[in-house]
């Protein structure tokens, strides 16, 4: 069952993805659509501050008061106060979006400016309470505790009509077209983004939608599975041995088909456990792309026992 944390941080999630979408239609010379502006305005007023405030203050808030998070002078007091910072700034930002929508193009600059306050007010509260007041409420809360909250999240949901909530994440969705965003991935130079993928403690291979190498980790570092650059631009069936080409096969089949979402292998090699596994890549609509491995040693994380939570001492 999905907790009421990670209910309440998947809002977060889509919110933040709709702010980078907005803003960057905002940035247009001539300003974004209307129909996207008025979507926005009912994402902010209705749902972030209607509904998804509503099910911290009166779901999450006054339990965990309950359990003994004071009110005053602590996370939970910067939260409530920046709940209400949040909605003195919509006072000013929704009366200029509905301006914009009336096609008042002198609001735009406004505009611009009274969503950058509000986004960031908001980004930083989100952080804030994924990273600060949710991990101390989970502390504090009892598994019961939970399951109240999630049912106090769903209730105020319904009481806005049925799937209040696909409802608003679709309009975020729409934005997200509108305005568009990157991958976060982008903003990575590609010599930094290779050498993070050749320090993951897995070597990595990727085959496209048509079966063709086209990537690998670790090409000048040691290799559990030793392989040079003449394997890209070669069907992944060539570089198998031919007694297992129909278990290749059989994977990516299934994978094209959606009729598997993983395949695992482990194996004794050289006095190791060598675990394999490989994954379809979709995008964010479901496209199959291709094919990832991951190949691992875990012999020594198989031999780990209890818990470390320091640094050895020098």
């Amino acid at each position: 069952m999905t907790t009421w944390h990670e209910l309440l941080m998947r809002d977060h999630e889509v919110t933040e993805r709709l702010f980078e979408a907005f803003g960057n239609a905002l940035a247009r010379e001539d300003g974004p659509g209307i129909k996207a502006v008025r979507m926005a305005r009912l994402y902010f007023s209705e749902y972030v501050d209607r509904c998804h405030n509503q099910k911290e203050e009166q779901h999450l808030f006054p339990l965990i008061e309950k359990r003994g998070i004071p009110r005053r002078g602590g996370p939970l007091a910067v939260m409530i106060s920046e709940h209400g910072k949040s909605q003195t700034m919509l006072s000013t930002l929704v009366p200029l979006m509905e301006a914009y929508e009336q096609g008042d193009k002198s609001t735009l600059e406004p505009l611009r400016q009274a969503f950058a306050e509000y986004s960031t007010l908001l980004k930083n509260h989100f952080w804030k309470e994924n990273d600060i007041l949710y991990p101390m409420a989970r502390k504090v809360l009892s598994e019961e505790d939970g399951a109240s909250i999630v049912q106090g999240i769903e209730a105020l949901e319904a009481s806005f009509g049925p799937d209040t909530r696909a409802k608003y994440y679709d309009m975020a969705n729409q934005i997200e077209v509108h305005g568009g965003i990157e991958a976060l991935s982008k903003s990575l130079d590609p010599d930094v983004l290779a050498a993070i993928l050749d320090t993951l403690p897995v070597e990595l291979s990727f085959v496209d939608e048509n079966d063709v190498v086209r990537y690998f980790s670790h090409e000048h570092l040691p290799k559990m599975f030793p392989r040079t650059r003449g394997v890209i631009g070669n069907t992944v069936q060539n570089c198998h041995p031919q007694k297992s080409v129909h278990l290749v096969n059989q994977i990516l089949a299934d994978f094209k088909a959606g009729k598997r979402d993983d395949a695992e292998f482990w194996i004794d090699m050289g006095g190791k456990k060598i675990h394999i596994r490989y994954m379809p890549v979709r995008n964010q609509q479901g496209t199959y792309l291709g094919c990832l491995e991951t190949v691992q040693d875990i012999t020594h994380i198989q031999s780990l026992t209890g818990q470390k939570r320091l640094l050895d001492e020098e």
